[in-house]
């Protein structure tokens, strides 16, 4: 695959993470044995990769994705991007306040395939727990 696929794969996937009807389709994006770095408690494979979203669409069902910079090296995309969405439900422990939520994060991917087999990702959860109260700003 080029580059340019890649990332046209990774798009595809951001604009179905970002409208709750296609959600579903979000996890084309990897394949069944996908290694995510980054996210604690998140084990290699689709199924723990699909537990950690149902989490945060139930805690933020409006989330959607910004991306501020996109680029592709070799086999690997790498995304800045903000996730916007409001609190509507569990996170964290932190029951819900409906207050709006923007999380910024960064990301690599691997690609084989056509499909993300590993992903490294560092996105500033501490600054969510601050904007919904759970943390002192």
């Amino acid at each position: 695959m080029t580059e340019e696929m890649n990332i046209a794969t990774l798009q595809r996937a951001i604009a179905n993470f970002s409208h709750p009807a296609n959600r579903d389709s979000y996890f084309d994006l990897y394949t069944e044995n996908t290694v995510l770095h980054g996210y604690a408690g998140v084990e290699p494979g689709l199924t723990s990769i699909k537990q950690f979203y149902a989490l945060i669409w139930t805690a933020f069902p409006d989330a959607n994705i910004g991306v501020q910079d996109i680029f592709a090296a070799g086999d690997k995309v790498v995304c800045r991007f903000v996730m916007h969405g409001s609190h509507q439900g569990d996170f964290m422990g932190v029951p819900p306040i409906g207050k709006p939520i923007a999380l910024p994060g960064i990301t690599i991917l691997r690609f084989a395939d056509g499909k993300c087999v590993e992903r490294w990702s560092q996105a500033d959860f501490m600054v969510v727990l601050q904007q919904i109260g759970a943390l002192p700003a």
